[in-house]
């Protein structure tokens, strides 16, 4: 369903339906708008609305539709007669341009403006680049110059970032050619999405927080053997003017015209995946439910969201929704050949509720791994056209038997809210259960304890393995006054495990853990594990290759 089929109101429109005064907002055009900084705190007499969080199984190449799902829900909520906003990650275009698409929904599902959404929008993704870019560009300066706290070229940790799948930046030499502001080193290029500033900008409480954890993001180390911060290099002013508009949440709409705050955008497999602590803290003074995405499955995005963002941003979540759909969970089996080249194979077309038994492990996995933080479970199947009864029958009772409050089927893509109301009848009904919020692991275990619970509890693996390069660096990081702080671990989204050809649910293997990296400004210690990095490159005919413009502006094949 094109998003021609669709009239976006004025923002003013939405706004007042938040009952917002102009105040409160400034219109970036006539379909979207920046909201006013602090606005979470002058709305504190008002009462707090629910947190839904929504996360899924573990990804595949299918695509299980997670956004679609989160904008159906928040607007079949309000077609109850509930207030709902739904809070998301602003798109990377490095999947728009590469191989995944836009992140705004599709269908009778989706945000608008799309492209906007999709492409430039606001400017919030070029100001964290352009924040993370400045600073290496000082400590360069600041290097060649020899100023203090002398730092040695070969001290220096900071990387720089671009919001562009681009291979050839992953590790690159700078400074050739002798020039006087620039030292001779080793660097390398993150995703604007991987970036430090992008996890800053997604976890701080408000604009003074956020020049605060700018200040501490440590460059490198000094002569004398002393980590030196942004503040110390005197570029931490410099960055927060940058990320001056950055910093307020972005409000758009459905194509329903329910509210929408689009803010901040970390990737979930090589950064935390989700939205703003401040989008959600001013969408739960707005709104009765606030539905919000943490990035790919309950392993990835949801693990961050409860033991990184929630503790970080004093959020706690009514119920989760997990995502999956019929054909995942064949693929998850093992038993059907991995589709190549967007064409779903044949066999995924037949009445395999066998298949869909086996596969389910995954899907059971996940909902468990949602209990283990105190959370109600509502498993939310996202129906295609080929699914059976007896598929959607056998995945109803393998939720249920996972532990599961509710199993609800939607189809938002095909009818939107329409197709949403049980699974929000669902929701309202989780969202009331009594519970109460538990982490994974406590935050004065050694930090090789925490990676250890995450890889045990979550993944299921009967231990994390440290190759000798992390050892060194998780002790230095402790010996440095940093082993008290949450761990976030950079992994494949296909699978529970390091490696994305373990489908299902894999038993019996070691989690690798091969390097360390310190966020002193995001507050986290970061892990890479396996073949992970942070700059992806682009696949063999990249979506960007299908995208075009007429000669009336009008955006074709963005998808």
């Amino acid at each position: 369903m094109p998003e021609a089929n669709f009239t976006p109101r004025p923002i003013a429109g939405v706004a007042a339906e938040l009952q917002l005064t102009r105040d409160d907002y400034e219109p970036y055009g006539w379909h979207k708008a920046k909201l006013a900084e602090g606005l979470a705190e002058r709305l504190g007499d008002r009462p707090r609305g629910r947190l839904i969080g929504v996360t899924a199984i573990s990804p595949t190449p299918l695509g299980e539709g997670k956004t679609v799902v989160s904008i159906g829900l928040a607007m079949a909520l309000c077609r109850l007669g509930h207030r709902a906003i739904v809070t998301l990650r602003e798109p990377s275009l490095a999947p728009v341009f590469g191989i995944k698409g836009g992140g705004a929904g599709g269908g009778a599902a989706q945000l608008l403006p799309r492209d906007d959404i999709n492409l430039h929008f606001t400017g919030d993704l070029h100001a964290v680049t352009s924040a993370t870019n400045l600073l290496a560009a000082m400590l360069d300066n600041h290097v060649k110059r020899r100023q203090s706290p002398r730092i040695a070229p070969d001290g220096v940790t900071w990387r720089r970032c671009v919001d562009m799948s681009d291979k050839g930046l992953t590790r690159i030499v700078t400074g050739l050619g002798g020039w006087r502001q620039a030292p001779v080193r080793e660097t390398g290029f993150d995703l604007t999405a991987a970036s430090e500033v992008m996890a800053i900008l997604a976890l701080a409480t408000d604009r003074n927080d956020l020049r605060k954890r700018l200040g501490r993001i440590v460059v490198g180390r000094s002569d004398e053997g002393t980590l030196v911060t942004a503040e110390e290099i005197g570029a931490a002013g410099a960055m927060a003017t940058l990320m001056n508009d950055a910093v307020r949440p972005n409000l758009v709409q459905t194509c329903e015209g329910t509210p929408a705050l689009v803010h901040a955008g970390p990737f979930a497999n090589i950064a935390h995946g989700n939205s703003s602590v401040i989008a959600d803290r001013v969408a739960l003074r707005l709104a009765d439910y606030v539905v919000t995405e943490s990035g790919f499955g309950a392993d990835c995005g949801a693990e961050k969201f409860v033991n990184i963002k929630c503790r970080v941003g004093g959020l706690e979540p009514a119920a989760e929704v997990v995502v999956c759909t019929v054909r995942a969970l064949k693929l998850h089996s093992g038993r059907l050949p991995v589709p190549r080249g967007g064409k779903l194979p044949p066999e995924y077309e037949r009445d395999d509720p066998e298949s869909v038994r086996a596969g389910a492990a995954n899907l059971r996995a996940h909902v468990e791994n949602v209990r283990s933080f105190g959370i109600p479970v509502v498993v939310a199947v996202n129906r295609f056209p080929g699914d059976t009864e007896r598929e959607l029958e056998e995945v109803a009772r393998q939720g249920r038997e996972a532990g599961a409050h509710r199993v609800a089927i939607t189809d938002a893509f095909a009818r939107g809210s329409e197709a949403s109301v049980d699974l929000a009848e669902a929701v309202v009904n989780a969202a009331q259960q009594p519970h109460s919020l538990r982490f994974t692991y406590d935050l004065a275990q050694p930090v090789a304890e925490k990676f250890e619970a995450i890889a045990r509890s979550i993944y299921g693996a009967d231990r994390a393995t440290f190759e000798p390069r992390a050892a060194r660096q998780l002790k230095q990081f402790e010996e440095d006054g940093y082993g008290d702080l949450p761990v976030c671990i950079a992994k494949t989204q296909y699978s529970l495990s390091h490696d994305p050809t373990l489908r299902g649910r894999p038993r019996g293997f070691e989690f690798p853990i091969r390097e360390v990296r310190l966020a002193a400004g995001a507050g986290f210690l970061y892990a890479l594990s396996g073949d992970m990095v942070t700059m992806p490159g682009l696949p063999s005919t990249p979506a960007a290759m299908n995208i075009d413009i007429d000669s009336q502006g009008r955006i074709t094949g963005l998808r």
